[in-house]
């Protein structure tokens, strides 16, 4: 093979050195994950420079040149191959913390829909309440909330037992149990085109909603704040995000000027899904907890002030973590 060697290396040098950088970032953070681009540009300096080693080869004088040619591709070789034979950690701590909040405001228009259903259905609950007598019957889910507000405030602010004790841990279970297949299922109905996501958030926003008209209604609003919001502040924006994750399903089935095959669309929304409905079920864990040690106890074993002031500092510390967590990743 015939080359203009000087002209040769000042073309091809740059290839070189941008993979020698791309190299020594693989090196510096091996658990790094990298864009398709960079994986994509990566393979083709590799193929470049394994091609250009193997022209420089045939010049005996350049030793120097070959062997600083031969060290790139033998190390990008073994970045490629190890990559392939070495099981990936799956860090949970990092996915939590930047995987998910990422893919939630990547992903935030659903998010917006599903909090608007939700919304709506309050709306819709309070203003049967207020307009139906009947409703209450036919709206509340449990026995308990049939009852007169300001007579289970009663009941609750005079219990002299503890009702779970020797059985929170238990409770706790049942309740992260239940949550999750909610939010589950509320994703799951995305395969619908999203009509049963949108039930199911609008039910749920129908239920709050009346709830809260009862009690407010009936002048225990300090109860009704108490009692939800230690949990709620964290389970409701669960359900949401599970809304969220339905909704793009949703979006992927119907794919709106899309020219991707249904199967394109949804194997490309198949991660942030996935990502989705964990980081929903790992807020429904913590939400869980809260309830059964927390929110089913109330004044004067723990003032009402006591339990909104948590509610909220919750709320806030959510709040900012989906908005300012793995931006710097």
């Amino acid at each position: 093979m015939i080359i203009d060697l000087e002209r040769f290396v000042v073309d091809e040098r740059p290839h070189w050195e941008r993979l020698e950088k791309m190299l020594s970032e693989m090196e510096r953070d091996p658990e790094r994950r990298h864009p398709l681009r960079d994986v994509l540009e990566f393979h083709e300096l590799y193929q470049r420079c394994s091609a250009d080693l193997a022209k420089i080869s045939t010049f005996s004088g350049e030793l120097d040149l070959h062997r600083y040619l031969e060290g790139i591709v033998a190390r990008a070789y073994g970045e490629i191959h190890a990559g392939t034979q070495q099981q990936r950690k799956l860090h949970v701590g990092r996915w939590f913390t930047q995987t998910f909040p990422s893919t939630f405001r990547r992903r935030i228009a659903p998010f917006w829909l599903s909090v608007a259903v939700t919304i709506a259905g309050c709306i819709f609950g309070a203003a049967a309440m207020k307009f139906d007598s009947e409703a209450k019957r036919t709206i509340m889910p449990f026995q308990a909330l049939n009852e007169s507000p300001t007579e289970r405030v009663r009941k609750e602010e005079a219990a002299q037992n503890d009702r779970l004790a020797g059985r929170k841990s238990p409770f706790a279970a049942m309740l992260m149990t239940h949550n999750t297949q909610v939010t589950f299922f509320t994703m799951a109905l995305g395969i619908t085109w999203g009509i049963g996501t949108i039930i199911v958030l609008f039910y749920n926003g129908v239920i709050l909603g009346a709830v809260g008209f009862d009690y407010i209604h009936a002048g225990q609003a300090p109860f009704l704040f108490g009692w939800l919001l230690p949990h709620g502040a964290v389970e409701i924006p669960a359900i949401l995000v599970g809304g969220q994750a339905g909704l793009l399903l949703a979006s992927a089935m119907i794919g709106w000027r899309s020219r991707e095959t249904r199967r394109m669309r949804l194997r490309r929304i198949l991660p942030d899904l996935i990502t989705l409905i964990f980081g929903a079920a790992f807020m429904l864990v913590w939400a869980g907890i809260v309830e059964a040690f927390l929110s089913q106890y109330h004044a004067p074993v723990i003032p009402y002030g006591v339990k909104i002031g948590f509610g909220i500092a919750e709320l806030a510390a959510l709040s900012l973590f989906f908005a300012r967590a793995g931006r710097n990743a």
